[in-house]
């Protein structure tokens, strides 16, 4: 049982977020409307039970969680893929299936506190994950695994490190990817 407060963007998520968890504590930011009120409620629930925050997989959703992040940096996150959050062109948590949704909390990542460069541009590149032909396909499926999301390859090269994935773990990832066992 998830004992943190999770933070979604609308009432329809945190639908969702119950029918795939149960009974979770939840509370929505209204889109993009998130108040200084509300951001300072998050601030508290994090250090009295814990935050995770997740949110849509597009803009909005990205920008939100960046507001969240420089109030509450201690909030933990957990990601969905654009695709598996994508139903009939619109974009965001209520259209992913449970499992996902289970899956997204399975993975659920926190920044640590001194961001460490334990990965480079370079080890993307010589990973395929960037410059080559299925570089974008390699970093949804990596991204989804890993709970760090999918992003351009230079937000995935920030989030690799700001939430301190290990190199062993990267690498076991990537042949599990690459062979075709995302799970």
């Amino acid at each position: 049982m998830i004992k943190e407060l999770i933070v979604v963007e609308g009432k329809n998520d945190a639908h969702a977020v119950r029918l795939a968890l149960g009974d979770v504590d939840i509370i929505w930011t209204e889109g993009y409307g998130l108040t200084k009120k509300k951001l300072d409620y998050i601030a508290e629930m994090a250090n009295r039970q814990g935050v995770i925050v997740f949110l849509d997989p597009d803009t909005v959703g990205e920008q939100i969680r960046s507001r969240i992040r420089m109030h509450v940096p201690q909030a933990k996150h957990a990601y969905i893929t654009r695709k598996l959050a994508t139903k009939l062109g619109d974009i965001g948590v209520e259209n992913a299936e449970l499992k996902e949704i289970r899956h997204a909390f399975a993975h659920i990542q926190q920044e640590q506190g001194a961001v460490v460069d334990n990965f480079t541009i370079q080890d993307l590149f010589l990973a395929g994950l960037v410059g080559s032909s299925r570089a974008s396909e390699y970093r949804v499926a990596l991204g989804r695994k890993l709970g760090i999301g999918d992003t351009n390859a230079k937000q995935f090269l920030h989030r690799l490190n700001r939430f301190g994935i290990s190199r062993e773990l990267f690498f076991q990832a990537i042949e599990e990817v690459k062979h075709g066992e995302c799970s």
